[in-house]
This record gives structure tokens, C-alpha cells and sequence, in this order.
């Protein structure tokens, strides 16, 4: 079994001067590169991409995603009843989602105008040795896990 997905939390203090948001547990010495996903509508679903090698880190930081995850158990010919996670992120909540290496995952705007970050721990010329791609509907939602932070 490879390492599990978790939602590092974060938080924000406000005074008179404002407010500062931050997450404090995430480690950023292995992050490489970073790039940032808009979705305009609700309806538009990114996925399914997996990496071997790779993992990720998911920050929102306008409206929310559904991220539904797949621990990929055989790479020739993957499961597709697999058990999905499903986590639900929002802006408000200011955290970070990892995605260990070993994970497809499926990204839909639940609010117009959303955007993330993504961050990476391999450099963009690894990208194109470390992608599998898979259609939309491949992984069957018949059974999924939430996990709401």
C-alpha cells in the first residue's frame, strides 16, 4: 500500500492590520516548480492523470474543487471500480491536499471561477516521462470515500 492522501490544515489570525492565512505543516523543501488551473465553469472535470514518480500538492485559493483521488494498483490495466476519495476544498479553509506518487486524480470546480495551485517536486522536462492519462469516466463512481475537511 503506498501513502495515503491527507489534507494538511491550515489557518489565519486576524487583528486590526488584517488577516494572514497560512499553512504551517507544509513542507515546501521538495517542491520544484508550481502552475495554477482555472476552471471557468462547474461542469468541466480535469482528469483522470497519475504519476508513478510524482506527487502533488493541491492549494485553492479561489471558490472550491472536488478532488477525487484513485490509488492506481496495477498501471497496465488499472482497477476501474476502485474506491475513490473524494476531498472538498475551499478557498475559506486555506489547506493543502497531498497526492502521493501512486494517485490518479479527478479535479471539478464547485464554484464559478475557481483556481488552484499546483505544486510539483519534479522539474517540467520529468512531466512528459511521469503521465498517464485516463478518459473522464474511466474510474467508476460507484464507490467513494469522503473525506471533508
Amino acid at each position: 500500500m503506498i501513502e495515503s492522501a491527507r489534507v494538511i490544515i491550515g489557518g489565519k489570525h486576524t487583528d486590526e492590520r488584517g488577516e494572514i492565512s497560512f499553512v504551517n505543516d507544509f513542507d515546501m523543501s521538495q517542491v520544484r516548480r508550481f502552475y495554477k488551473i482555472k476552471h471557468l465553469d462547474t461542469t468541466t472535470v480535469r482528469g483522470w492523470r497519475a504519476h508513478k514518480i510524482e506527487q502533488r500538492w493541491f492549494h485553492v485559493y479561489r471558490g472550491s474543487f472536488i478532488v477525487n483521488l484513485v490509488e492506481i494498483d496495477n498501471w497496465d490495466l488499472p482497477n476501474k471500480n476502485a474506491i475513490q476519495l473524494s476531498f472538498h476544498l475551499n478557498a475559506a479553509d486555506f489547506s493543502v491536499l497531498h497526492i502521493p506518487v501512486g494517485y490518479a486524480s479527478s479535479i471539478r470546480a464547485m464554484t464559478k471561477d475557481s483556481e488552484m495551485i499546483v505544486f510539483g517536486d519534479y522539474p517540467i522536462e520529468h512531466a512528459s516521462m511521469d503521465n498517464y492519462l485516463f478518459p473522464a469516466d474511466f474510474f467508476k463512481p460507484s464507490q467513494n470515500l469522503s473525506n471533508e475537511n
